[in-house]
């Protein structure tokens, strides 16, 4: 029933949401009738091991880090046939070959949240760290995928590496004080620096929003959110950070065809453009190999075929096109 009715606000053209600006033309690249990025939140089984509602919640884990593992070469492959860049928005920890406990504590240099129950998650004994096998690549490769991310930057489509917090942190403002976030994501900048990544666009777990004064300490130049699914424009906060806002989460439903999962986007990307629009979409690499191997393929070439008239990019291409034509 949710899914037909989300087809009924879809096909009213209620959803996604539609913003309107008269000073659209700041926001859209010169020759272009819009503007697309597409984020992937890359984190193996960091990303459950506090679920609500899973009963083993550590072999959940591991489960869809399994299954990301698996997906990303084919990912991957589609974005080069077709030229498609994917911002990664990477939890930090995935940089590592590996890790060790010093005494009983994993990474002690960082600092812990207090115990808390958000929406999705429930943290309320142990240790933030007690999931971290504290092993390396070889032996826990769902926690750890240098050889992952080493792929992604060989690639010839030039994707962008993003920040993910380091250890999938709820970053509220109310459950995520700044000493813990700055501890956080010092832990993640310095992971990525033996990749030679600067880590400049941020995507908070479970849209967790919050710390935003954080992001521009440390040198972060957007961030996503998700409080509703909108074609529209980013905002500019302190005049210096731009906030990406979702327009829809690639995500397959098994009780819609495969051709209603193409025409549906399609349909978004041509909104895009007749509305000169900004399309940020995103999704799991741990997404149903369904979509992977049916319908991204379809998405993608049609997005190829409009180069002239969509502008494709990766979060920081698009910041740099903002802070020279927006502010």
């Amino acid at each position: 029933m949710k899914h037909f009715l989300n087809k009924i606000k879809f096909g009213l053209g209620l959803d996604p949401k539609i913003e309107k600006r008269e000073d659209y033309k700041r926001y859209i690249p010169d020759g272009y009738k819009s503007v697309l990025i597409l984020y992937a939140d890359f984190e193996l089984a960091w990303a459950w091991r506090f679920s609500k509602g899973i009963e083993n919640r550590f072999d959940y884990s591991e489960k869809l880090g399994r299954k990301e593992r698996e997906n990303l070469p084919d990912i991957l492959s589609v974005c080069e046939s077709y030229g498609i860049p994917i911002t990664w928005a990477t939890v930090g920890h995935l940089f590592l070959s590996n890790c060790e406990r010093k005494g009983a504590k994993a990474h002690p240099n960082i600092l812990r949240p207090d115990y808390f129950d958000n929406k999705f998650w429930k943290y309320n004994e142990g240790d933030w760290f007690d999931a971290d096998p504290c092993s390396g690549l070889k032996d826990n490769n769902n926690w750890y995928c240098p050889d992952l991310i080493n792929m992604i930057l060989n690639q010839k489509v030039k994707h962008e590496i993003g920040c993910h917090t380091f250890s999938h942190l709820d970053c509220t403002d109310a459950n995520c004080p700044p000493e813990v976030f700055n501890s956080d994501i010092t832990a993640c900048k310095d992971a990525a620096k033996g990749f030679n990544v600067n880590l400049t666009s941020f995507v908070h777990p479970a849209h967790t929003i919050g710390n935003l004064d954080g992001l521009i300490d440390n040198g972060f130049t957007s961030y996503r959110t998700d409080y509703d699914n909108i074609l529209g424009y980013p905002n500019l906060y302190k005049n210096k950070l731009w906030e990406m806002k979702s327009t829809w989460e690639f995500v397959s439903f098994d009780d819609w065809s495969i051709n209603y999962h193409i025409k549906r986007y399609s349909e978004i990307i041509k909104r895009a453009k007749q509305n000169n629009s900004v399309c940020v979409l995103w999704f799991h690499p741990s997404i149903d190999l369904r979509f992977i191997h049916d319908i991204m393929p379809s998405v993608f070439n049609e997005l190829n075929n409009m180069r002239d008239e969509v502008f494709v990019a990766t979060a920081s291409e698009y910041v740099n096109f903002l802070n020279k034509n927006a502010i």
